[in-house]
C-alpha cells in the first residue's frame, strides 16, 4: 500500500505567563551566565520567546488535531507546561517518528516531546532527558486472529512505524515475521483494520487507546519488549539546556502535575514507576 504523509502547517499554543522565578533560580544554580551558557538553547528559547516543540500528532492521545485543528494529547499538555515554566509560548510542529532525530539535528526544534524511547543507539546523535513516561511494546490485533505471543506472528504481517525500534524487536523475537514500515502508527493501525497486516506492535498506553475506540481490537498482554523508558530528546552537546530540562522534569513530576496530565489522557493511574529497577 503506497502512504504519503501529509505535511501540515506549524501550529502554535500560547502557555500561560509563569514560573520566572523558577527559572531564575535554576539558571543561577547551573551556572547559565557562563559565556557557554549564552550559546545554549535555554537563552535562546527565553530570548525568542517561544519554545519549539515536535509533537507526533497522528498519535492519540499523545498527540492529535482537535476539532478545530488544533494540538492536543498528552505530550501537547507536557510541552505546554514545558514553556510555562520557562514563561515563553509553545509552538508544536508536527512531525512523525522517523523525522525526530533530524528535527533535533537541524534545530528545526528545541526539543521532541513524542514517545521518544531512550536507546544507547539513539543517544549517539541526540541527548535524552530522565523518563518521563513508560511503556511496554505490545500488539494490536483483531480479536478473532488467534494471535497472543510473538511465537504466533510466523508467516503473519507485522505494522511497525518507520524510525520506531519495534521492528527489531519483532524481528530478534520472531525471525519468521514480515514487517511493514507505515509513516505514522495511524496508518499502521488501519493496517490492522483493514486487514492489510496481521498485528501491529506499539507504546501500550497508545494502543490501550486504540483498542476502545474498535471494539473488534484487543491488545495483547504481554509486552514484546521490556519496558520502555521514554524521555524528552534534544540537541547534543547542551548540558545547559539538558539540566534545565531534566531540573524541570523533576518538578514537575514530584509534584503530582504528570500523574495528573496522565490520568486525564488515558483514563487510568500510571501502570510503571519512572524510575528503572534492576
Amino acid at each position: 500500500m503506497s502512504l504519503r504523509h501529509r505535511t501540515r502547517p506549524l501550529m502554535v499554543i500560547c502557555a500561560g505567563v509563569t514560573g520566572a522565578a523558577f527559572l531564575t533560580a535554576c539558571s543561577s544554580a547551573s551556572g547559565t551566565t557562563g559565556s557557554g551558557a549564552s550559546s545554549s538553547t535555554l537563552q535562546t528559547v527565553i530570548k525568542r520567546g517561544t519554545l519549539n516543540v515536535a509533537s507526533c500528532l497522528t498519535f492519540p492521545p499523545f498527540g492529535s488535531l482537535s476539532k478545530d485543528n488544533k494540538p492536543q494529547g498528552f505530550d501537547v499538555d507536557v510541552a505546554t507546561a514545558m514553556a510555562k515554566a520557562l514563561d515563553v509560548k509553545v509552538k508544536i510542529v508536527d512531525t512523525t517518528s522517523a523525522n525526530r532525530i533530524p528535527n533535533l539535528q537541524t534545530k528545526k526544534v528545541d526539543a521532541v516531546v513524542c514517545n521518544f524511547t531512550t536507546t544507547a543507539e539513539r543517544a549517539k546523535q541526540v541527548a535524552f532527558s530522565d523518563p518521563y513516561i513508560v511503556a511496554g511494546e505490545v500488539m494490536l490485533v483483531k480479536k478473532a486472529s488467534g494471535i497472543s505471543t510473538l511465537a504466533d506472528l510466523t508467516g503473519k504481517k507485522v505494522a511497525v512505524t518507520k524510525g520506531s525500534t519495534n521492528g527489531d524487536a519483532v524481528k530478534a523475537g520472531n525471525p519468521k515475521a514480515t514487517i511493514q514500515e507505515y509513516d505514522t502508527s495511524a496508518a499502521a493501525v488501519l493496517a490492522v483494520k483493514q486487514g492489510q497486516a496481521d498485528a501491529m506492535v506499539e507504546d501500550s498506553n497508545f494502543l490501550n487507546y486504540q483498542a476502545k475506540l474498535d471494539s473488534s481490537l484487543k491488545v495483547t498482554k504481554d509486552s514484546v519488549v521490556p519496558l520502555e523508558y521514554n524521555g524528552i530528546g534534544v540537541q547534543a552537546g547542551d548540558p545547559t539546556w539538558l539540566q534545565w530540562v531534566n531540573t524541570w522534569l523533576r518538578e514537575f513530576n514530584t509534584s503530582g502535575e504528570a500523574a495528573t496530565l496522565y490520568k486525564k489522557w488515558f483514563g487510568v493511574e500510571r501502570p510503571y514507576p519512572l524510575n528503572p529497577s534492576y
